[in-house]
Protein backbone atom coordinates (compact mmCIF):
# COMPACT_ATOMS: atom_id res chain seq x y z
CA UNK A 1 0.00 0.00 0.00
CA UNK A 2 1.65 3.41 -1.06
CA UNK A 3 1.75 5.96 1.33
CA UNK A 4 0.00 9.39 0.32
CA UNK A 5 0.01 12.78 1.50
CA UNK A 6 -3.14 15.37 2.32
CA UNK A 7 -3.05 18.18 0.75
CA UNK A 8 -5.62 21.17 0.88
CA UNK A 9 -5.64 24.85 0.45
CA UNK A 10 -5.24 28.18 2.36
CA UNK A 11 -9.14 28.85 2.30
CA UNK A 12 -9.21 26.31 4.92
CA UNK A 13 -8.00 29.23 7.18
CA UNK A 14 -5.97 26.85 9.52
CA UNK A 15 -3.21 28.65 11.65
CA UNK A 16 0.23 27.22 10.67
CA UNK A 17 1.04 24.90 14.00
CA UNK A 18 -2.27 23.13 13.19
CA UNK A 19 -0.98 22.51 9.45
CA UNK A 20 2.29 21.19 11.02
CA UNK A 21 0.72 19.10 14.02
CA UNK A 22 -1.29 17.15 11.03
CA UNK A 23 1.24 16.83 8.42
CA UNK A 24 -1.00 18.62 5.99
CA UNK A 25 0.48 20.54 2.66
CA UNK A 26 -1.29 23.58 1.62
CA UNK A 27 -1.48 24.99 -1.71
CA UNK A 28 -1.67 29.10 -1.02
CA UNK A 29 -3.95 30.99 -2.95
CA UNK A 30 -3.80 34.50 -4.24
CA UNK A 31 -5.46 37.86 -3.23
CA UNK A 32 -5.25 40.97 -4.80
CA UNK A 33 -4.52 44.09 -2.60
CA UNK A 34 -5.99 47.89 -4.37
CA UNK A 35 -5.12 46.23 -7.41
CA UNK A 36 -1.72 45.49 -7.09
CA UNK A 37 -0.03 42.50 -7.96
CA UNK A 38 -1.13 38.96 -6.38
CA UNK A 39 -0.05 38.25 -2.96
CA UNK A 40 -0.50 34.53 -1.49
CA UNK A 41 -2.76 34.41 1.07
CA UNK A 42 -0.13 33.46 3.59
CA UNK A 43 1.66 36.75 3.19
CA UNK A 44 -0.92 38.99 3.81
CA UNK A 45 -1.48 39.84 7.65
CA UNK A 46 -4.77 39.57 8.38
CA UNK A 47 -4.46 42.40 11.13
CA UNK A 48 -3.28 44.20 8.70
CA UNK A 49 -5.78 43.55 6.23
CA UNK A 50 -8.81 43.92 8.49
CA UNK A 51 -7.82 47.44 9.47
CA UNK A 52 -7.28 48.05 5.57
CA UNK A 53 -11.09 47.21 4.84
CA UNK A 54 -12.16 49.05 7.65
CA UNK A 55 -10.71 52.25 5.64
CA UNK A 56 -11.91 51.43 1.99
CA UNK A 57 -8.70 49.34 1.12
CA UNK A 58 -9.85 47.31 -2.35
CA UNK A 59 -9.35 43.88 -2.01
CA UNK A 60 -10.40 40.83 -4.32
CA UNK A 61 -9.43 37.27 -5.33
CA UNK A 62 -7.31 36.34 -8.45
CA UNK A 63 -8.15 33.38 -10.10
CA UNK A 64 -7.33 29.53 -9.13
CA UNK A 65 -3.70 29.23 -10.43
CA UNK A 66 -3.49 25.22 -12.20
CA UNK A 67 0.42 25.77 -12.27
CA UNK A 68 0.34 25.98 -8.47
CA UNK A 69 -1.55 22.65 -8.00
CA UNK A 70 0.88 21.13 -10.63
CA UNK A 71 3.83 22.01 -8.45
CA UNK A 72 2.76 20.45 -5.27
CA UNK A 73 1.52 17.36 -6.83
CA UNK A 74 4.95 17.03 -8.57
CA UNK A 75 6.88 17.23 -5.71
CA UNK A 76 4.98 14.66 -3.83
CA UNK A 77 4.77 12.45 -6.60
CA UNK A 78 8.68 12.82 -6.95
CA UNK A 79 8.45 11.42 -2.75
CA UNK A 80 6.73 8.04 -3.92
CA UNK A 81 3.62 9.49 -2.53
CA UNK A 82 -0.23 9.62 -3.17
CA UNK A 83 -2.16 12.46 -2.69
CA UNK A 84 -5.62 13.01 -1.41
CA UNK A 85 -6.28 16.64 -2.01
CA UNK A 86 -9.36 18.06 -0.05
CA UNK A 87 -10.66 21.47 -1.87
CA UNK A 88 -12.40 24.67 -1.22
CA UNK A 89 -16.03 24.18 -1.96
CA UNK A 90 -16.72 24.45 -6.37
CA UNK A 91 -20.29 25.98 -4.94
CA UNK A 92 -17.88 29.67 -4.10
CA UNK A 93 -14.79 29.40 -6.05
CA UNK A 94 -12.84 27.88 -9.11
CA UNK A 95 -10.12 26.40 -6.92
CA UNK A 96 -11.56 23.13 -7.06
CA UNK A 97 -11.70 22.86 -11.02
CA UNK A 98 -8.72 23.99 -11.04
CA UNK A 99 -6.95 20.89 -9.13
CA UNK A 100 -8.72 18.58 -10.84
CA UNK A 101 -7.47 20.11 -13.96
CA UNK A 102 -3.52 19.81 -12.65
CA UNK A 103 -4.25 16.39 -10.69
CA UNK A 104 -5.19 14.74 -14.31
CA UNK A 105 -2.52 16.48 -16.20
CA UNK A 106 0.34 14.52 -12.82
CA UNK A 107 -1.68 11.64 -13.45
CA UNK A 108 -1.24 11.48 -17.29
CA UNK A 109 2.73 12.33 -16.61
CA UNK A 110 3.25 9.73 -13.99
CA UNK A 111 0.89 6.81 -14.31
CA UNK A 112 2.23 4.89 -11.18
CA UNK A 113 1.00 7.56 -9.14
CA UNK A 114 -2.50 8.32 -7.84
CA UNK A 115 -4.28 11.83 -7.19
CA UNK A 116 -7.85 11.65 -5.85
CA UNK A 117 -9.41 15.52 -5.76
CA UNK A 118 -12.70 16.17 -3.40
CA UNK A 119 -14.39 18.59 -3.09
CA UNK A 120 -15.34 19.58 0.53
CA UNK A 121 -17.92 21.77 -0.55
CA UNK A 122 -16.71 23.84 2.65
CA UNK A 123 -14.88 26.92 3.17
CA UNK A 124 -12.67 28.55 5.80
CA UNK A 125 -12.33 26.60 8.88
CA UNK A 126 -15.59 24.48 7.80
CA UNK A 127 -12.95 23.23 5.37
CA UNK A 128 -10.11 22.89 7.85
CA UNK A 129 -12.07 21.27 9.96
CA UNK A 130 -13.12 18.25 7.77
CA UNK A 131 -9.82 18.41 6.87
CA UNK A 132 -8.88 17.86 10.33
CA UNK A 133 -10.82 14.64 10.67
CA UNK A 134 -9.66 13.39 7.44
CA UNK A 135 -6.18 13.74 8.63
CA UNK A 136 -7.41 11.73 12.38
CA UNK A 137 -8.70 9.11 9.79
CA UNK A 138 -5.44 9.08 8.31
CA UNK A 139 -3.50 8.72 10.93
CA UNK A 140 -5.83 5.29 12.29
CA UNK A 141 -3.50 3.67 9.38
CA UNK A 142 -6.56 4.36 7.10
CA UNK A 143 -5.80 4.38 2.99
CA UNK A 144 -6.27 6.98 0.86
CA UNK A 145 -9.73 5.08 -0.40
CA UNK A 146 -11.11 4.81 3.20
CA UNK A 147 -10.17 8.31 3.84
CA UNK A 148 -11.33 10.20 0.62
CA UNK A 149 -14.69 8.34 1.17
CA UNK A 150 -15.10 9.50 4.64
CA UNK A 151 -14.87 13.15 3.41
CA UNK A 152 -17.54 12.17 1.15
CA UNK A 153 -19.37 10.37 3.41
CA UNK A 154 -19.01 13.19 5.95
CA UNK A 155 -19.19 16.72 4.21
CA UNK A 156 -22.63 17.23 4.38
CA UNK A 157 -22.63 17.10 7.91
CA UNK A 158 -20.12 19.77 8.27
CA UNK A 159 -22.27 22.73 9.77
CA UNK A 160 -20.98 26.23 8.65
CA UNK A 161 -23.17 28.79 10.33
CA UNK A 162 -22.25 32.54 10.47
CA UNK A 163 -23.12 36.29 10.87
CA UNK A 164 -21.21 39.15 9.01
CA UNK A 165 -21.14 43.05 10.90
CA UNK A 166 -20.91 45.09 7.79
CA UNK A 167 -24.12 44.05 5.08
CA UNK A 168 -22.42 46.38 2.60
CA UNK A 169 -19.68 43.31 1.85
CA UNK A 170 -22.28 41.41 1.14
CA UNK A 171 -23.81 44.01 -1.30
CA UNK A 172 -20.62 44.21 -3.00
CA UNK A 173 -20.49 40.63 -3.60
CA UNK A 174 -23.88 40.24 -4.80
CA UNK A 175 -25.43 38.59 -2.02
CA UNK A 176 -28.33 41.59 -0.95
CA UNK A 177 -29.13 44.42 -2.81
CA UNK A 178 -28.03 48.08 -2.00
CA UNK A 179 -31.60 48.66 -0.51
CA UNK A 180 -31.19 45.67 1.68
CA UNK A 181 -27.40 46.78 2.88
CA UNK A 182 -28.83 50.39 3.75
CA UNK A 183 -31.65 49.68 5.41
CA UNK A 184 -30.17 46.83 7.23
CA UNK A 185 -27.22 49.05 8.29
CA UNK A 186 -29.70 51.24 9.85
CA UNK A 187 -31.74 48.89 11.92
CA UNK A 188 -28.64 46.94 13.28
CA UNK A 189 -29.67 43.64 11.15
CA UNK A 190 -27.06 41.10 11.13
CA UNK A 191 -28.35 37.88 8.79
CA UNK A 192 -27.34 34.47 9.88
CA UNK A 193 -26.27 32.70 6.93
CA UNK A 194 -24.61 29.27 5.94
CA UNK A 195 -23.12 27.11 3.15
CA UNK A 196 -26.07 24.65 1.80
CA UNK A 197 -25.03 20.94 0.34
CA UNK A 198 -24.31 22.93 -2.94
CA UNK A 199 -21.63 24.32 -1.22
CA UNK A 200 -23.46 27.75 -2.17
CA UNK A 201 -23.70 30.65 0.63
CA UNK A 202 -27.57 31.25 1.24
CA UNK A 203 -28.98 33.50 4.07
CA UNK A 204 -31.23 31.73 6.27
CA UNK A 205 -32.44 34.09 8.84
CA UNK A 206 -31.84 37.99 10.71
CA UNK A 207 -31.49 39.17 13.85
CA UNK A 208 -31.34 42.41 15.48
CA UNK A 209 -27.91 43.50 17.06
CA UNK A 210 -24.44 41.90 17.24
CA UNK A 211 -24.99 40.31 20.58
CA UNK A 212 -28.13 38.29 19.39
CA UNK A 213 -26.63 37.39 16.13
CA UNK A 214 -23.61 35.80 17.83
CA UNK A 215 -25.85 33.81 20.34
CA UNK A 216 -27.74 32.59 17.22
CA UNK A 217 -24.46 31.08 15.62
CA UNK A 218 -24.53 29.01 19.63
CA UNK A 219 -28.20 28.15 19.16
CA UNK A 220 -27.75 26.71 16.06
CA UNK A 221 -25.54 24.16 17.22
CA UNK A 222 -27.79 23.62 20.06
CA UNK A 223 -30.67 22.30 17.56
CA UNK A 224 -28.18 20.23 14.54
CA UNK A 225 -24.78 19.07 16.08
CA UNK A 226 -24.41 15.21 16.84
CA UNK A 227 -23.10 14.69 20.40
CA UNK A 228 -21.59 18.38 20.79
CA UNK A 229 -19.63 17.64 23.98
CA UNK A 230 -17.24 15.65 22.08
CA UNK A 231 -16.85 17.30 19.37
CA UNK A 232 -13.75 19.41 17.97
CA UNK A 233 -15.39 22.77 17.58
CA UNK A 234 -13.47 25.30 15.00
CA UNK A 235 -14.64 29.21 15.11
CA UNK A 236 -13.18 31.71 12.22
CA UNK A 237 -13.54 35.48 12.77
CA UNK A 238 -12.65 38.75 10.98
CA UNK A 239 -10.68 40.45 13.46
CA UNK A 240 -13.62 40.06 16.07
CA UNK A 241 -11.51 37.80 17.97
CA UNK A 242 -13.87 39.26 21.48
CA UNK A 243 -16.94 37.70 19.88
CA UNK A 244 -15.47 34.24 18.64
CA UNK A 245 -14.40 34.10 22.44
CA UNK A 246 -17.81 34.74 23.89
CA UNK A 247 -19.24 32.39 21.50
CA UNK A 248 -16.17 29.88 22.32
CA UNK A 249 -17.05 30.29 26.13
CA UNK A 250 -20.96 29.92 25.23
CA UNK A 251 -20.22 25.93 23.75
CA UNK A 252 -17.68 25.29 26.89
CA UNK A 253 -20.31 26.41 29.49
CA UNK A 254 -23.18 24.33 27.54
CA UNK A 255 -21.10 21.28 27.15
CA UNK A 256 -17.48 21.81 28.36
CA UNK A 257 -15.55 20.91 25.14
CA UNK A 258 -11.97 20.99 25.70
CA UNK A 259 -10.71 21.49 22.07
CA UNK A 260 -12.50 24.61 20.29
CA UNK A 261 -9.86 26.23 17.91
CA UNK A 262 -10.26 29.75 17.27
CA UNK A 263 -8.28 31.68 13.70
CA UNK A 264 -9.42 34.48 11.91
CA UNK A 265 -11.25 34.32 8.41
CA UNK A 266 -8.07 34.08 5.59
CA UNK A 267 -8.03 36.99 3.24
CA UNK A 268 -9.17 34.87 -0.05
CA UNK A 269 -12.63 34.81 1.96
CA UNK A 270 -12.37 37.91 3.83
CA UNK A 271 -12.61 40.31 0.86
CA UNK A 272 -16.15 38.98 0.08
CA UNK A 273 -17.20 39.15 3.99
CA UNK A 274 -15.94 41.67 5.48
CA UNK A 275 -14.29 42.76 8.89
CA UNK A 276 -16.53 41.39 11.91
CA UNK A 277 -17.14 38.12 9.80
CA UNK A 278 -18.21 34.93 12.29
CA UNK A 279 -18.12 31.58 11.87
CA UNK A 280 -19.10 28.47 13.68
CA UNK A 281 -17.87 24.95 12.50
CA UNK A 282 -19.35 21.66 14.04
CA UNK A 283 -20.80 18.71 12.80
CA UNK A 284 -24.64 17.77 12.76
CA UNK A 285 -27.08 15.84 11.40
CA UNK A 286 -27.12 17.89 8.47
CA UNK A 287 -25.86 21.52 7.23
Amino acid sequence: MRKFQIVTDSSCDLPKFKVEELGLKVVQLDVLVEGRPTKADCDVDPKEFYAGLREGLGASTAAANIDKFTQVFEEIVAEGLDVLYIGFSSGLSATYQASAVAAADVMAAHPECKIVTVDSLCASLGEGLLVYHAAMQAKDGKTIEEVAKFVEDNKLNLCHWFTVDDLHFLKRGGRISAATAVVGSMLSIKPILHVDDEGHLVSVSKTRGRRKSVEELFHMMEETAIKPAEQVVYISHGDCLEDAEYLAQLIREKWGNKEILINYVGPVIGAHSGPGTLALFFLGKKR
